[in-house]
């Protein structure tokens, strides 16, 4: 039970921290490099952002804050119910962490040129949304949609967001200019590849591992995953000594924790890692 709650505590203080720097990120990515080149932010946040630069133009004060937490609430609830409550309380961390920043952190260009503010922005934007996914929250709104699916298909949808993003942005070109709505759309095209990049959630890999004590290695990865792991007898060919192939297929999300585990089971363990093109069969996801 102390192990357990020791790794729980330990996955706890990462989300948190994940969540907090992920909202950071992206409340300097919209003040440095998105506000000056008005570039239209991706998702919820953008939709959020159009609503008030659009009631401006009829000279009403719509706070972004306000609209971005009323679209969110719902989502929120429906995923508290079909997701975990962990997620979603780790995520409405995110997205109040990220709303106080854009009121304290300062509006400055650092670039005089937007593409330079696109390409940088972007690649900030995204990197923040992959480090809340990477360590178990979200950022509400679009990613709150994408993991459901994701979740319940096994299959990433972030190209989907992408072109729900171009069908905001080609609303925001038609009101507001196209130029400005092409440099969103590289934005935007930036900062999913970004996602792509670094979110490996759903990405499967192969361990084979060698080691002298399987039992050993077994027990443990077994008390830590939920996916099989397969023995194989064999020889070394050097030192002529009885030895053991294990084979288990993981998600990259879980690779480092359990080469941890191994390695803890018999530190003299060597195991190699290959990338899964395809996997046919069930494969338990790990929780949120």
């Amino acid at each position: 039970m102390n192990v357990k709650r020791k790794r729980l505590t330990k996955r706890n203080l990462v989300t948190l921290g994940a969540a907090l720097g992920s909202g950071f990120l992206m409340a300097f990515s919209n003040n440095i490099f998105m506000e000056e080149s008005n570039i239209l932010p991706a998702g919820f946040m953008g939709i959020a952002t159009l609503v008030s630069m659009v009631g401006k133009l009829f000279s009403l004060n719509i706070s972004t804050a306000i609209v971005l937490t009323c679209i969110n609430l719902p989502v929120a609830l429906f995923c508290l119910k079909t997701i975990s409550k962990r997620f979603v309380f780790f995520s409405v961390i995110q997205i109040v962490s990220c709303s106080f920043l854009l009121h304290f952190l300062p509006v400055y260009a650092i670039f005089d040129q937007t593409i330079l503010n696109v390409i940088f922005g972007g690649c900030i934007y995204g990197f923040g949304i992959a480090l809340a996914l990477r360590g178990g929250a979200s950022t509400g709104g679009t990613d709150f949609i994408a993991l459901y699916v994701s979740n319940k298909t096994g299959r990433e949808i972030w190209m989907g967001v992408f072109a729900f993003n171009c069908i905001l942005i080609a609303i925001f070109g038609a009101i507001f200019g196209w130029d400005k709505a092409g440099y969103s759309i590289i934005f935007q095209f930036v900062s999913t590849r970004m996602i792509t990049t670094f979110h490996t959630r759903y990405k499967r890999v192969m361990m084979q591992i060698f080691t002298k004590k399987p039992e050993e290695v077994v027990r443990d990865y077994i008390a830590a995953f939920p996916h099989g792991i397969t023995e194989i007898e064999g020889t070394g060919g050097y030192t002529g000594e009885k030895t053991a192939l294990l084979v288990s297929v993981t998600s990259s999300y879980e690779l480092p924790e359990a080469i941890e585990v191994c390695k803890k089971a018999d530190p003299e363990v060597i195991i190699n890692v290959t990338n899964t093109d395809q996997y046919i069969g069930k494969f338990k996801q790990p929780k949120i």
